[in-house]
């Protein structure tokens, strides 16, 4: 804790310095994330109290497998991380926002000490975060808001599970805590799509190890059957930016450009509810449609996975061992960016990457569980049915 504290110290000398507005928007962070900190009990001392729910205690006794399983079969960091559990009394830990020009699905990038430059801003009260948005509407961007239940310090502080995803089936809840400690075994400041594909091949080979030793055949079949929709969707989103992108480059007028963009956004509306009735009704990205669509939903997309192949051909080439695997990908991150680009190009040459690999997870799982009913907190608190996801905010301050 004391680490994480100087942490906070630390970004709310830089907010000082850069002005009056940062000055706000670190403060509700360091707060934001002290409170979470402030929330958190160790999980053993939550099994063993007597007033803990059945169903919750169940619960955090499966999470301790799991935490437990991803260092002892998986080499992740073996540390206060997800030893720990806080009912933060909401459905969501933080909201994102994110914000592109009417014609363009180029992201307005925020730039944060530790973590470098993101694609969005993050906060911890939903109202502050709507406030954001509607300012930059006012300043003629789309805008895209949505709440997120997990994020990452990168080990600074030990990040506990919350009660916004505490009830993810086994196999998600699972994937959840194997991608964030990944983070904290490789990260570089300013490169997302190399943190995020690294992570993303953690958990896969993380998940296919755990339901090879704990799965029961239905759960392999959901998670068969997820993954499945997740790639339709993803490929689903990809065509429609790379349509975006080909009419915003087209020489035509304002107006002209204004009403293909309503038309395209349209068709990509009815080939969702086309795909959602294939899936027999399957509503689990219906909120990213929610309030209709535009750029900024566009600009959730990014390449923050399309590096996942290569990291898969370098754990093949190490035979599956995942501690070789760690030390080979921390010799890419030593080099500068222009010789890792390249030696990852190379990984990439021997694979052909899954369609719509490039979709960025936080939107994936921001809708993944849209219909599924996944409870809030029961934990002695009141009960809220929520749509669940999980972005990997990579510190408090980008948080």
């Amino acid at each position: 804790m004391r680490k994480g504290v100087l942490f906070a110290i630390a970004v709310a000398a830089v907010a000082a310095a850069a002005g009056c507005g940062t000055l706000s928007y670190y403060g509700q962070a360091v707060t934001g994330h002290l409170e979470v900190m402030r929330k958190a009990e160790p999980i053993t001392e939550r099994i063993a109290d007597p007033a803990t729910p059945p169903e919750l205690r169940a619960r955090l006794e499966r999470v301790l497998v799991i935490r437990d399983f991803a260092s002892r079969e998986l080499a992740l960091p073996d540390n206060g991380s997800y030893r720990a559990y806080a009912d933060i009394g909401r459905p969501y830990v933080v909201w994102n926002v994110f914000a592109a020009p009417e014609f363009s699905i180029a992201p307005k990038e925020q730039c944060f000490p530790i973590v470098g430059c993101v694609a969005y801003r993050g906060y911890y009260r939903q109202a502050d975060a709507e406030a954001s948005g509607a300012a930059l509407r006012k300043e003629g961007f789309d805008v895209f808001v949505y709440g997120v239940p997990a994020y990452s310090t990168l080990g600074w502080f030990d990040d506990p599970v919350l009660n916004t995803f505490i009830r993810y089936p086994d196999a998600d809840l699972a994937r959840l805590v194997f991608h964030e400690l990944a983070h904290q075994v490789v990260y570089i400041k300013g490169d997302t799509t190399f943190n995020e594909s690294f992570a993303v091949a953690v958990e896969e080979e993380g998940v296919r190890r755990w339901l090879a030793r704990y799965g029961t055949p239905a759960e392999r079949d959901a998670y068969t059957t997820m993954r499945q929709r997740r790639a339709e969707f993803i490929g689903l989103v990809l065509r429609y930016r790379e349509r975006a992108e080909a009419l915003y480059r087209e020489p035509l007028p304002p107006d002209a450009k204004r009403a293909a963009k309503a038309k395209l956004f349209a068709e990509m509306e009815s080939d969702y509810r086309a795909l959602k009735a294939s899936w027999g009704g399957y509503a689990g990205y219906d909120r990213f449609f929610a309030g209709g669509i535009g750029n900024a939903h566009l600009a959730s997309v990014a390449t923050y996975e399309e590096l996942v192949p290569a990291f898969r051909t370098l754990l093949a080439q190490v035979d599956g061992d995942l501690p070789k695997f760690y030390a080979e990908v921390r010799a890419l991150a030593k080099l500068d960016k222009a010789e890792r680009d390249a030696k990852l190009a190379e990984l990439m040459k021997a694979v052909r990457p899954l369609a719509g690999a490039r979709v960025n997870r936080e939107i994936v799982l921001a809708h993944r569980y849209g219909c599924a009913g996944v409870a809030g907190s029961r934990s002695g608190r009141s009960h809220t049915s929520t749509t669940t996801c999980s972005a990997a905010i990579a510190s408090s301050a980008a948080a």
